[in-house]
This record gives C-alpha cells, structure tokens and sequence, in this order.
C-alpha cells in the first residue's frame, strides 16, 4: 500500500499517514508511507510531484522480494494533494522513464481510495468553493502560475483528464461542504470512470474538507478494508 499526504502540495509530511499505515499493517499489508518534493514559490513546480510518487512505486516494484510484495497487487491511499497525486497513479503511467534502473518497472497501481483530492485543476475556483481565492493560491503555486496563464500545464495536472478504460479501479470520498476542494470534482471523476467502463464508487459525507468526526473515520475504515480487500487479496 502506497499512501500519499496531503498539504497543498506545499507542506505535509509521510508521518501524517502514520495511524492509517500502522492500522494496514496490523491486517496484513505492507505499507509505505511517501514523502514528494514540496512546492515552494521558486522551486519545485509540477510535474515534481508527480515523478516522485511514481517513482515511489517502481522502487517498491523494484524491491519486492525484499518486503514480500506482490508487485501486481499495490494500491494506494492519499488524501487532498495526496488524493490528487494518487489519482495520478491510478490514470496514467510513468511520465519519466529516465530513471535506468527503474525503467522496467511500472508507476501504475491496481486501485485508488482518493480522499477528497482535486482532479480538475484548469477551473478558477472563486466561484465554486468559499476558500476559493486560497484555492487558486495553492494551484499558482504548484503550477508556477495561474491557471489561466498555463493551461496547458493546469491540463496535464489534472488527472480528471487521465481516465481512460485502462485506470484502476477507485473509491472516493468528499465532504459535501468542502470549502477548498468542490465536490464536483469527484462526481466528474467518477462519472468519468463509470463512463469509460472502469468500476468507480463515490461516498459523499456530511462535511468538509477532511475527516471530522468519527463516524466518518469509521466509515472511511470499513470502505477502505472491504476495498482493498476486494482489489488487493490473493
């Protein structure tokens, strides 16, 4: 299991994860928490993020005798920026084969539980969300610009875009008051996925952007077991 934090893309750690990784692990799974290069206002811009985290997955490919990992069976878990770059992982495969001792190895993951992470980046988000100017601070920032400035590059950050017959399976969760992150953008992913044929479940929760009760964490766990073990167990 990879598991990806979240952050804006900017901040966060792989210790975030921590509770969620030591929970897998307790029913059998081996998990790898990952850190990615942070976006900063001169460096760091993407695709950064996303080359690490793929390559985070090749090196797990690569190194799976040494965990005991079966190298088709990886999923991954992220949440905001986390659930974005995991949604990557998920619709589309390796962009930088550059790295020779990883090359033979796929960045592609079997199933995706995307917690509340944006797929469209290309929209100005004032309108759709109340935290909408933050929003769009923290998509200048990834981006080295504005949407509207870089539309190509907000194009092929958004992984809403990606989906095709060939992306993994996917559970989703979003807050139906989400603030930072508009609820539309996993409906649309979902739709998406269903469109193209690929199985895609949507949980919509009664609130925000994150987890705030729990109620939710435990229905976060329930969903998430049944998934993986659907997706993951011999």
């Amino acid at each position: 299991m990879i598991l990806v934090h979240g952050g804006g893309w900017s901040g966060g750690d792989k210790r975030d994860f921590h509770d969620v990784a030591a929970g897998l692990a307790r029913q059998g799974y081996v998990t790898f928490s990952i850190n990615y290069r942070l976006a900063t206002e001169t460096a760091n811009r993407w695709p950064a993020q996303l080359d690490d985290a793929q390559r985070a997955v090749r090196w797990v490919r690569a190194n799976t005798s040494r965990y005991g990992v079966d190298p088709q069976r990886l999923g991954a878990i992220g949440g905001s920026a986390g659930g974005h770059l995991v949604t990557c992982l998920g619709t589309s495969d390796t962009r930088d084969n550059t790295d020779a001792p990883l090359a033979a190895y796929s960045s592609r993951v079997a199933c995706v539980v995307d917690l509340f992470g944006p797929t469209d980046l290309t929209e100005d988000l004032v309108p759709k969300v109340r935290n909408g100017a933050a929003a769009n601070d923290i998509v200048r920032r990834l981006l080295g610009g504005t949407a509207a400035d870089l539309p190509a590059v907000a194009r092929d950050a958004s992984p809403l875009f990606r989906v095709d017959a060939t992306s993994a399976p996917f559970l989703i969760f979003h807050g139906r008051s989400d603030d930072l992150v508009p609820l539309d953008n996993a409906e649309r992913l979902d739709a998406a996925l269903r469109k193209a044929g690929v199985e895609s479940r949507l949980i919509i929760y009664d609130g925000g952007h994150g987890f705030t009760n729990n109620e939710i964490v435990g229905r976060f766990l329930s969903e998430t077991t049944a998934f993986f073990k659907k997706h993951l167990r011999p």
